[in-house]
């Protein structure tokens, strides 16, 4: 049985993460190597923990977390699904089940795929992978050039960023801490509106509705 110990050990998966963050970064994308894959990985194993997924959804979503994003390295327009393609020529001896659910939720990790949404693991992926967003992922450190970009400036700007799932109420929160004096938060959502459309019809999918909540103020 597939098992994350198992994949996030794995050289070509490890190599096809490393090889997309020198590619990102050569065309000016912010971090999506080693620190991005385990968060999201760690991440979207906790949703599917709190949501009530079974033990194997789990497992399935810290795997496809991990290797959401292995595929950018091959072009980044279709990388969700260069990724999901990577995916099953590693792993094509493990359960064909898991393996077409990790490679869907690859697949419909991204903001604009096509793909509706249909088993839980693929919208938690969404769910942790676009809640990724915090200063650490921007490669620039000279503050003049970060405040040229507006994607750099975001990211820069937030300093915290967890993901919190309120049981009783039943949300999944987004949970921001923003320095105001980087960018306003209008700037915020004129970049990400699109992500946390995404999020929160994974959200819905999961039987939850989706809240962001920016320096303690609930926004959605």
């Amino acid at each position: 049985m597939l098992t994350f110990s198992q994949v996030k050990k794995n050289p070509q998966v490890l190599e096809f993460i490393h090889q997309t963050e020198i590619a990102l970064g050569a065309l000016g994308y912010g971090e999506h190597g080693l620190r991005h894959s385990r968060l999201v990985a760690d991440r979207a194993r906790n949703i599917a923990k709190e949501t009530g997924l079974t033990k194997r959804q789990q497992e399935l979503s810290a795997i496809a977390g991990f290797c959401h994003d292995m595929g950018n390295f091959l072009g980044r327009t279709q990388h969700h699904y260069w990724g999901a393609f990577l995916f099953h020529e590693i792993f094509f001896n493990e359960d064909p089940v898991d393996v077409s659910v990790v490679m869907q939720a690859i697949a419909n990790h991204d903001k604009s795929q096509e793909m509706k949404l249909t088993n839980p693991v693929s919208a938690v992926v969404v769910i942790a992978d676009k809640s990724d967003v915090h200063r650490s992922r921007v490669r620039i450190k000279d503050i003049k050039n970060i405040k040229s970009d507006i994607h750099d400036r975001v990211n820069y700007a937030v300093m915290d960023s967890k993901v919190k799932i309120d049981k009783k109420k039943k949300k999944i929160i987004l949970s921001l801490k923003v320095d105001r004096k980087i960018i306003s938060i209008m700037e915020y959502f004129e970049i990400f509106i699109e992500r946390m459309a995404y999020c929160r019809r994974a959200a819905k999918f999961l039987g939850y509705k989706f809240s962001i909540v920016i320096n303690k103020i609930d926004l959605l």
